[in-house]
């Protein structure tokens, strides 16, 4: 077996997300809500910690109330989508 057969066969998804660590992304939750933020950690529950955060809350009228966090804990039961922000 080569050596790139092996490093396929040992990635998982979470791998992805360590390539974003100390970058922007964004993280989609449950309850109309979106945390855009530098990557400091995670684990593999999801749970995240990103700093420099904002939150962005969506209401009925399509205006997000947003709210700026220094470091916020992210419990990984809430999060449904992580991207990276180019």
């Amino acid at each position: 077996m080569s050596s790139v057969q092996a490093d396929k066969q040992t990635e998982e998804p979470l791998d992805l997300i360590r390539y974003q660590l100390d970058e922007t992304v964004l993280v989609k939750l449950r309850g109309a809500r979106e945390m855009k933020g530098k990557l400091q950690g995670y684990d593999s529950h999801c749970n995240m910690v990103l700093s420099d955060a904002k939150e962005y809350i969506y209401n009925e009228t399509g205006e997000p109330i947003v709210k700026d966090c220094e470091m916020v804990f992210i419990r990984g039961d809430s999060v449904i989508l992580i991207s990276p922000i180019s």
